[in-house]
């Protein structure tokens, strides 16, 4: 279950990048829309979802919706010298998406230069920046059929 504080057009920051992260995940919103800044199409997509969930449609993210929506997808941000049990899942999800230039070698949790190296090739083939850092973009820019992203094929996503 989801809590967070109230969010409305013009807010910034954290909270509102999770929420975004959320209905990318439950495909409301394109990757590109992590911005982080509660615009229109972050309402939107919000008002959607209360319609769904039989909410109070005000684009308004309260307690309601906060505890309607699904769980935050763990989804942080890696880079070079990053460990533990998300770089497994991010090693496991490029072996997944199976070409040889994404295999970041032995699934060790420990984000090195072959996993590094994995990731810009991921990057590249999927067309987003090429920077080796795994940031909203990477994890969820579609990455094959039935709308599977980096994030689903590392199992981090929860719908």
């Amino acid at each position: 279950m989801n809590s967070g504080p109230t969010l409305s057009i013009g807010v910034t920051g954290h909270d509102v990048r999770r929420l975004q992260r959320i209905f990318v995940m439950t495909k409301a919103l394109a990757p590109n829309s992590i911005t982080g800044t509660f615009d229109v199409t972050t309402e939107q997509a919000v008002k959607g979802f209360q319609q769904s969930a039989g909410l109070t449609v005000d684009g308004i993210v309260g307690a309601a919706t906060w505890q309607a929506l699904p769980a935050d997808p763990n989804t942080p941000t890696l880079v070079l010298g990053a460990s533990g049990s998300v770089v497994t899942a991010l090693q496991r999800g490029l072996k997944k998406y199976s070409t040889p230039a994404t295999d970041p070698g032995p699934v060790d949790g420990d984000f090195g230069p072959k996993t590094e190296a994995a990731i810009k090739a991921y990057q590249q083939d999927r067309a987003v920046q090429v920077d080796g850092i795994v940031g909203d973009q990477t994890w969820w820019v579609p990455a094959g059929a039935a709308g599977a992203t980096l994030a689903s094929f590392s199992g981090l996503t929860t719908v």
